[in-house]
Formats: C-alpha cells, structure tokens, sequence
C-alpha cells in the first residue's frame, strides 16, 4: 500500500494534554466500503461522528519508533452517513513523546505528538475515494488536559472543545507498518471486593487483584466537582495506602464532572494497581458500584489451563497468569506501575517459554522480536531494554539479557513451529553470538563487561542486586547456549551451521578449563567486570562460582561430561540443604534450578522447592497475600516492611517462569525440537501426592493435548489426550513406555 498522507501536529507544538484532529466530509456518491487507517507518534484514539472506533486502546502500541510504527486498519463503513462525516482524532503524547525511564527521560522517541491516517473509501459504482490527513485538518483542544503513561490523566467534562488552528505538516523519519502484533484491548472487568476505611482515615477500593488497566467510574454528580484517584498495590503492616515503590510515577486520575450522567476512564495512560485511593469524591459516601476497574493487555488467546489438588499452587499458577497479562502489554514489560514499565529482555527471555504455554504470544513476540532486530548494534550488541527508551542512559549489555536475541526465537518455534518467523531472527541470532565472541579478551569465553548477573539472588545478602554467581560464569554459559540455539535454528531452517557446531566446540572446551576443576565449578573468580562510570566499584563485587546458579547453569546448559552430572547435582543438592531447603537463586538460576534437579534424578527435591514457603520460594508470596508475582522473594519481610522503595514491583513475572517445569516435568508435557509446535511430543510425568492431581493442557496448532494424573490410595491414573496427528512418546514412573497416536488414553500404575 502506497501511503500519501502526511503526517501532522499541532500548531502549538508539544502538549500536557490531548488534542483532536478533525476533518468533515461529505460522500460522493453510494458508499459500498470505508476504511479508516491511522497511526500516531504518540496515543491516538479515533471518532467518526462522534463514535470511538475499534476495540483498542493505546494504539499505535510501542513500537522502536525511531525505525518502525504500526498502523491499524478500522472498518468504519456502518459508522458513516450520507451526508456530512466528522473524522476525528484524538492524539496525546504517550511512550513516544512523554516521560519513559526510570530516568524519567522526555520525548525519548520524539519531540512532540503527531498523527497521520487516511480514509479509504469504495464506492457502489466500484470508484474510489479518499480522504487522507495534510494542512487541511482543524486541531482543537480536548476534555483530557493532562495525559502521561506514568502520571495518569486529567479529564474535564467541563473544558470548552477550542479551535488551536490548522494542522501543521511534521517531518517524522520512520518506517509505517501494517499492525504486526495483537491489538491492546480491555480485558475482564473487576468490581471493588471491599471499602476500607484505613487506620489514617484513607478511604481505599480494594479490586482483589493486582492487575494492569484503569478504573472506571460511573456516576451523576455537580458540575465542576472533582473525582481524584491514586493507585497502589499493596496496603503497609497497618493497613494505610502504601506506593512509595511506585517511584516518581504518580498514577493519579483526575475527573471533572460535567452534571450529567458521566463515564470517566483514562484514554492515553494506564496504571497497575490493586487498590484506588479515593482522594476526593462529589460526595459524603464513596459508592462502590460507581466503580469498576478494567484490566487491559495485549489481546492474546489463552491457550493453557492448569488446576491440582494444592490451593497454594493454584493460586501460584493464577498470580503467574495475571502476572504475564499485566505485562505483555505490547512488549514485554518489567512491570506496570512505577516509572518503569519497560522492555526488559532478560525478564522475557526466562519467561517467553511459558508465556507460550499460556497464552498463544507468536504474533506478540514477532512483533516485539522485530524491534529486538531493528535495535541490534552493528556489532550485534543487544541492549537491555527494547524499545531502547532511554538514549542518553544506555542500558548495559548484559549476559542473559541480550542472550533474548536466541533464546526467545527459538522458543518461539518450538511452540508455533512457525519457520518463517525462525528465519527472519536467523541473523540476528548469528549476530548476537557474534558480539559474544568479539565482547571479551578471549575468543570463547565472555568474559569482563558490566553485566546484572544473577539478578536479584539472595547468595550475596537479601538486599543485594547481582547475587554472588560470577559474571563471567554466567555470560560464558549463556555464549555456548545461544550458539547451541543457533545450531538448532540453523539445523532447522536447513541453514549451513558447521562454523557455529565447532564454535560450540570451542566454547565448550574453554568454559570447562577456564571455570571447572575436577569437574566442579571453583569457588572464587577474579572480579573482571566494567566499573561504570559514576561508581568506585561494581555492584556487589563478591564473585562465586560455587553457587546454585553456577552448577544449575552447567547442567542444565550442557557444559559438563556425563560422568561429572552425578556429583554437580549432589552438589547442588547440598547447596540447598546449606541453605534451609531453600533456593539462594536470581533471575538467571530459577527458571532452570527445578529442571536441573529433576533431569538429573532429584525430582523429589524438585518437589520440595516448589512446596517451600520460607523466604525464598515461590509460596512465600503466596503465603503472603499475592495474586501476581514478586520482583523480589522478600519484596515484602516477615516483620511486615517493604525491600526498599528503589526497585520493588509487587508484579513482576519473570520468577513465574517456574510453570514451565510444572507443565513439562510435573504433568510431563514437552514438545521436540525437530517436529515443533506439539505435533510430536514427549509425556513423562512425575506425579506427587503434594499436588494431589494435575489436570493440565494447552490448545497448540496442532489440537489440545491434555494429562490429568490423580491418586487412589497409593495408586496413580493417568488420563492423556492426543490431537489427532500427533504422535506421543509416553513414559510412566514405573518404567512403561509407549508410542501413542492421536485419541484417548488411561493408565494406572
């Protein structure tokens, strides 16, 4: 499609608010088809006659804008009369020009809103009009006179719609995309579950969910009177309204009564929130029914479901869906409620494989993977956040994080098998890896640089950031795994990959002289890391390499001999003893510990992890009040206190990662790598009574396929069903195995 339109602004510049850009027509003749197109730097909102077109919000979605933005497509050809139409378009600033980062850098991708759209329009008779966005349109003021991601919005029923001027033609330098990703739409609506009425005379609306989205409220009050909102995820140790962790991000929504019956709910930012503080209301009595929150994410098919006989991991398992819904909001987010809210790839590389047992993501990561693309250094460097948001503070390179470049690619296909979208990461996996190999002193092993490590790991002290694992442990792990991924990519595509099968090799080989002795990770490395400007030293400059990560990366990566497996999960195994039964594991040793321990025979530690619920573990939160998942294990103590204000995110889904292994391992449930996307598959369960029963399953592109294990007495049955077309290769607990083709099938042992 040929695009003609210009793009346009405002005559005035930058705004706090939104504007409306608006054009009147009238057809010519019949009218057989009308589609409206439309794309923004900024958040736009379109009308035609005075109806909000579509199902989504936020668009155009965040995209790099500094090399691509999408554009959404609406038929409006119901909505448009026969005589004179009102086009009109609603534009406010949004990720691309207001405040993003937690350095609360502006117009990070832009200096100011714009909007470009064009109406496509096909006539009875087979003749063609269109009516596309120039000089001509007319800009006026709006009702939403303050609007930020982070800050919230100001909506003033009241405010006089006044004429700025004519547009003004803008220069903007992108490339326009036909929409790549799923829509942003609004999701389930959730009404307040208690008034609470704090110990400092707050008056706070409970919603019963952490969640992502806004609230709306419906009501008749004064003209002029004031509805004000703030929003929070968790009450403190006396039950006030506490978001200090929310940063400078205020999440504040202002409404301005018009008299009538109003509808308020923000347009052009959103918030994360369980609790709304209501800070001034028209009357006496805040009413409850007024009120409803929203939650809003990427409009994604639910394609898993999980239940067991254990109500604390169910209730794990939905904080860990309601954790993937608040944050795979367009891109995959860190978390949604402080002055964050960003792309960070080393939370979606743990997690993108079980956002994909979830949720059917390929549109999603195609179109997020596209800008990890688009952003990729010459040298191949990937940065930390996608969209890069913050120019002027380049997030660090960094092991794990960068390493999303290969590893969710890869996921990717193992789930969709889709092997177009395989090719098209190809060489951005190649070049990944050819930074990886250029990055350090040595040729095979990663090793200096500045990295988050073993991010979050209690192994350094509960209030570290990096954990104690050596960095150069872990980036040299993560080097071998993404050229082993893009062996496996390579293999599949029908690439020639013979260069990365020896650089494996190499890899391989260095890492073992370099980190291990006598098959064991040596306790100590040197401190080889960048130290940033600004600091005298690295963060948590302690280094290990006798650490749970250490060893759940050697063997869960491969980087160890057969004969050495017997002794590194032994090791481990009394690591964890040491340690309480407990995990001492950040971001890059939890998604793996539990597969490290079950694939080398210690399922039943396996077990015992997931089952704690000390501090850390995944039921600590539980245990605790959660209904999304933690940044932090203690991100709330014992005693009641908070981790600190800087970086605790009450939802944060990187640590839910662990469903993977519940649904691989627990209910036994794997794809293969060379006839993807569940066409053929490997079931082997490992039932536990601390479960009870597991009845799980997933919608693939190749059928539903389900297990459900539960006991009698000491008796286990399985119930498995296979898509018709797909071959399962089953293994029982007693040792039975068989090759099953489509249908239904029971078991007992």
């Amino acid at each position: 499609m040929k695009i003609t339109a210009k793009w346009i602004a405002s005559p005035e510049g930058d705004y706090a608010g939104a504007r409306l850009f608006t054009k009147c027509f009238a057809p010519k003749k019949e009218i057989k088809k009308a589609t409206l197109y439309a794309s923004a730097m900024g958040i736009y909102a379109p009308f035609v006659n005075g109806t909000r077109v579509g199902k989504g919000v936020l668009a155009p979605g965040w995209t790099s804008y500094k090399y691509r933005v999408q554009y959404q497509g609406y038929d409006v050809t119901a909505l448009l009369t026969a005589s004179e139409n009102r086009i009109e378009i609603g534009v406010g600033r949004g990720w691309a020009v207001g405040f993003i980062g937690h350095k609360d850098t502006d117009h990070a991708f832009f200096t100011q809103p714009a909007v470009i759209a064009w109406l496509e329009v096909v006539y009875a008779d087979g003749s063609r009009d269109a009516l596309e966005t120039d000089g001509t349109w007319e800009v006026f003021t709006s009702e939403v006179t303050f609007a930020e991601i982070y800050h919230g919005e100001t909506v003033d029923k009241t405010a006089e719609k006044t004429l700025i001027g004519k547009a003004a033609l803008i220069e903007v330098k992108t490339k326009l995309i036909p929409l790549v990703g799923e829509e942003i739409t609004e999701q389930e609506r959730l009404a307040p579950v208690e008034l609470i009425h704090t110990p400092k005379g707050e008056t706070v609306l409970d919603f019963g969910q952490n969640m992502t989205g806004y609230v709306q409220v419906s009501l008749k009050a004064p003209r002029g009177s004031r509805i004000v909102l703030h929003h929070a995820e968790v009450l403190d140790k006396d039950g006030n309204f506490y978001n200090e962790n929310y940063r400078a991000a205020r999440n504040e929504m202002t409404y301005v009564c018009s008299g009538d019956e109003d509808v308020f709910k923000p347009t052009y930012s959103f918030q994360g929130f369980r609790y709304v503080r209501v800070e001034e209301y028209p009357f006496d009595t805040v009413d409850p029914a007024a009120f409803v929150a929203i939650a809003v994410n990427s409009d994604m098919k639910r394609t898993g479901r999980f239940s067991c006989g254990n109500e604390k991991i169910n209730q794990l398992y939905h904080n860990i869906v309601w954790g993937q819904k608040s944050n795979y909001l367009d891109v995959p987010t860190d978390c949604p409620q402080r002055d964050e809210r960003l792309g960070w790839t080393g939370d979606a590389q743990v997690f993108c494989r079980t956002g994909a047992i979830n949720f059917d993501v390929e549109k999603f990561f195609i179109k997020w993977l596209g800008d990890v693309a688009a952003e990729q250094g010459k040298d191949g460097s990937v940065m930390g956040i996608v969209p890069d948001a913050m120019p002027g503070y380049k997030t660090r390179l960094s092991a794990a994080w960068g390493d999303v470049a290969c590893v969710a690619p890869w996921q990717m296909y193992l789930a969709y098998g889709n092997k177009k979208a395989l090719k098209q990461s190809f060489p951005m996996m190649k070049k990944w890896v050819g930074y990886q190999r250029s990055a350090g002193p040595e040729e095979y092993l990663w090793l200096g640089g500045y990295h988050y490590g073993d991010w979050l790991a209690m192994d350094a002290g509960e209030d570290s950031y990096v954990g104690a694992t050596s960095c150069d442990l872990i980036g040299s792990a993560y080097f071998a795994y993404s050229t082993k991924l893009v062996v496996l990519a390579g293999e599949a595509l029908g690439e020639d990959v013979s260069e990365y099968r020896e650089l494996y090799a190499n890899i391989r080989k260095a890492f073992r002289a370099y980190f291990l002795e006598n098959g064991m990770p040596k306790a100590q490395y040197p401190v080889t890391e960048i130290i940033p400007e600004g600091r005298k030293k690295p963060i948590d400059q302690l280094r290990r390499g006798m650490t749970q990560t250490a060893i759940v990366l050697i063997l869960h990566f491969g980087l160890c001999e057969e004969n050495e497996r017997a002794a590194l999960a032994a090791k481990l195994v009394e690591l964890i003893r040491e340690n309480g039964n407990r995990m001492t594991t950040g971001f890059v040793g939890t998604p793996y510990i539990l597969h490290a321990l079950s694939e080398n025979g210690y399922t039943d530690v396996a077990y015992e992890l997931l089952m704690q619920e000390k501090n850390p573990s995944w039921l600590y939160s539980v245990t605790h009040g959660a209904t999304t998942m933690w940044e932090h294990w203690n991100s709330l103590k014992e005693d009641g206190s908070f981790w600190s204000t800087a970086m605790n995110s009450f939802n944060h889904y990187a640590y839910g990662a662990v469903y993977d292994w519940i649904f691989g391992v627990a209910a036994g449930i794997k794809p293969i790598g060379e006839v993807p996307a569940y066409r053929e598959i490997t079931v082997e369960p490992h039932p536990n009574k601390c479960l009870g029963f597991v009845d799980t399953s997933i919608d693939s592109r190749n059928g539903t396929v389900r297990m459900h294990w539960y006991y009698k007495g000491d008796a286990v049955y399985y119930e498995l069903e296979i898509p018709e077309g797909v071959t399962a290769h089953l293994t029982l607990p007693s040792g039975y195995t068989a090759t099953l083709c489509g249908g239904s099938y029971r078991f007992a042992e």
